[in-house]
């Protein structure tokens, strides 16, 4: 555009202009910057704001409403909706909610989420999993492997074993929600490791979900995939100071240790 401000949102990583405004409006509901009490600013201070014409704007709204971030009605304007009409299992939202400043809570309950669907995913695995999603649990774990060596990355040869399982579920409903436990998973293993103090993942952990899998045994591997959660589960409540029942309660810094 001809007339874009200095200080509009640049389209960055191949997103658009478009995506930028979603972006920064979503981060912004989502902190409370606008709320009920804030109300969303109009169409027209909006796209002077971001030096975006009229049909930008009005795609970037739709696109937050279809998130359950925003309400819009012709001649009733837009509105902020309450937190518990946002799509939690939209990727985008659960990261700008994972990147405020209280996030714990939520991070908990989508770890519960990840109990009752992970160990599913990998008893089904056992049974429904042909070669080739038995060669990628495989290349994921050799990743992994290689990470500890200092030769793959840590987070994302994780992140790729456990989506590697959700897709040889067989199930295109566990297989849908990679995107979400990918979004996940990169704030929880940075804080299960953390409280380890340790840099990486137990490779020999996630080498029992994969080995009970690659055998067919579906017991088992439902048995290691939730062990592994639950620890995480566990961590995540002992690095924040909560307890069991969902109480603060004052820890002493965690030391680091190798594995």
């Amino acid at each position: 555009m001809s007339n874009h401000p200095r200080n509009v949102i640049s389209p960055g990583r191949g997103q658009n202009l478009t995506y930028s405004i979603v972006q920064d409006l979503g981060i912004a509901v989502v902190t409370g910057k606008y709320s009920g009490k804030n109300p969303f600013p109009v169409e027209a201070d909006l796209c002077k704001q971001y030096g975006a014409s009229r049909s930008i704007l009005r795609e970037a709204v739709k696109m937050l409403t279809a998130k359950g971030l925003l309400g819009a009605r012709p001649r009733q304007g837009t509105w902020v909706q309450p937190e518990e009409s946002w799509n939690l299992f939209d990727p985008d939202v659960m990261r700008w909610l994972l990147e405020r400043k209280f996030s714990l809570s939520l991070l908990i309950e989508f770890t519960q989420i990840r109990l009752a669907v992970e160990p599913a995913a990998a008893a089904m695995a056992a049974m429904e999993a042909g070669p080739g999603e038995k060669a990628a649990i495989e290349r994921a774990l050799n990743r992994m492997i290689a990470a500890e060596h200092g030769e793959d990355d840590p987070l994302t040869s994780d992140i790729a074993f456990h989506i590697s399982i959700l897709r040889a579920s067989g199930n295109r409903f566990y297989a849908q929600l990679r995107e979400l436990i990918e979004t996940a998973l990169r704030f929880s293993i940075r804080t299960t490791n953390r409280v380890k103090g340790v840099r990486l993942a137990s490779v020999n952990d996630h080498k029992k979900v994969s080995d009970a899998i690659l055998k067919g045994d579906a017991a088992g591997a439902e048995a290691a995939m939730r062990d592994l959660i639950e620890e995480a589960l566990h961590l995540i409540r002992k690095g924040e100071g909560i307890d069991a029942k969902g109480e603060r309660v004052l820890l002493a810094p965690a030391r680091a240790s190798r594995r």
